[in-house]
Formats: structure tokens, C-alpha cells, sequence
């Protein structure tokens, strides 16, 4: 069975999302047989690094807030992310194009670390305040998870994997991305949003005994394609 999630490192359900399918895959009885495939999306392509800002001012910023009122809006998702074990520290998190992170993405995804990468990435943007369009940073991210630093260092110099990235961007308007995280299973059925894990688990038994290739969508907690979450 292969899963395919069309995710951004800068999407707060999409961390929450992979908890929470990582919750249903322990109960799945036949785990062993999933291939999970991360995915490139952009929220926001346009978005312009600034390591002076954090989330706060940016949605403060973007959508004519304050500083305060963006902070109680943020504390809704901080708390779903503690109900799945995860600390978001939107006060620290650095406004950040996710492009480059998604470039690195592909390039573990070659050595079967795309999902160890997407842990990496998440943790370093929502946990540990970490600059995730930085080069020096990109670099010891993938070290961590086993790749080597100079094929992490060429893939950014050189550009490596964009086409990977704007193809798979591409790819999500076909198979109808609404919103992330989205998860096609199959290309049978399809789950948008952070979902409980017991829909994904019946989203997993559903995908797996149903023979019929017609995509189904449940629809959950995301962020939309226009970067609204």
C-alpha cells in the first residue's frame, strides 16, 4: 500500500496530521506493507525569509492583527499539537520560504529518509526555532538524519530537486489538494486534514479492502491552498 501526503514544513496540522496517521499506523494491521511518500506544497511561494519575525508578527502582519490577537489565535493549535506530544513555540518559529527544505526533502527521499527528514524539518521550525531556509542549517538537519553533507550542500548550491518540488506542487491540483495535509492512500481514498487517528485507521482498512479506484474525501483540520490555516 503506498501513501502519498502533500504536506509544507510551515503547515501546524500537517505536524499534527503525521502524529496523528503515525498513531494509526501502530494499530494497522498490516503497517508493514505501507510505503509513505512525502510530497511538496507551498502555502505561500511567495513568502519572503526574514529571520527577524516570527509566526505572531507575521500573521499580525498579513492579516491586520495585533501582536496579541495573533497569539491567541495561534494558542488553539498550540494546544492541539500538545494533545499529540508535540511543542510549538509559534513566539520563536522563523518566517521562512519552505522551498529550500523541500529540495533536501528529495534528496533523503532517494536514501528511503523522506519521512525522517519531514520529523526533522517540523521539529526544527515548530520546536527549536530553527531557520529552515538557512544552508548551514538545511546541512546539519540532513546530517542528523544520515545524509552527507556535501550532497546536502550540493543540492542547495546547485539547485538540485526544484523540479521534483514544482512537480509535485503541480501534481496536488490534479488529485484535488484543497488544503494540507492532504493523504491519498492508493490513490483510492483520500484524507484531508489532521484527522483523528482512528479515521485514518479506517481510512487505511477501507483503502486496503476496497479494490475500486474511486478517491473518497475525508476532510479535517488543514491548511488551505491560499496559505489560510
Amino acid at each position: 500500500m503506498k501513501v502519498e501526503i502533500w504536506s509544507d514544513v510551515m503547515c501546524p496540522f500537517c505536524y499534527i496530521g503525521k502524529r496523528k496517521f503515525e498513531g494509526a499506523l501502530q494499530q494497522f494491521e498490516h503497517a508493514d506493507n505501507v510505503e509513505i511518500i512525502w510530497k511538496s506544497f507551498q502555502l505561500d511561494s511567495e513568502m519572503k525569509t526574514d529571520a527577524t519575525k516570527n509566526t505572531h508578527q507575521y500573521l499580525a502582519d498579513r492579516k491586520g492583527w495585533t501582536y496579541e490577537y495573533a497569539k491567541e489565535v495561534s494558542s488553539h493549535v498550540t494546544t492541539m499539537a500538545k494533545d499529540v506530544g508535540l511543542d510549538y513555540y509559534f513566539d520563536k518559529s522563523i518566517v521562512a520560504n519552505s522551498f529550500n527544505a523541500h529540495r533536501v526533502s528529495h534528496l533523503a527521499k532517494q536514501y528511503n529518509l523522506g519521512d525522517a527528514m519531514e520529523e526533522a524539518l517540523f521539529k526544527a521550525y515548530f520546536t527549536e526555532g530553527k531557520n529552515i531556509d538557512d544552508n548551514t542549517t538545511l546541512i546539519e538537519l540532513g546530517v542528523s538524519i544520515g545524509l552527507k553533507a556535501e550532497e546536502v550542500e550540493e543540492v542547495l548550491n546547485r539547485n538540485l530537486y526544484a523540479d521534483a518540488v514544482t512537480k509535485d506542487i503541480e501534481e496536488a491540483q490534479q488529485v484535488g489538494v484543497r488544503g494540507v495535509p492532504f493523504f491519498v492512500i492508493d490513490r483510492k481514498l483520500a484524507v484531508s486534514g489532521a484527522q483523528p487517528s482512528e479515521v485514518f485507521l479506517g481510512a487505511l482498512n477501507k483503502a486496503w479492502n476496497e479494490q475500486k479506484a474511486t478517491i473518497v474525501n475525508i476532510d479535517g483540520a488543514s491548511c488551505s491552498v491560499d496559505g489560510e490555516c
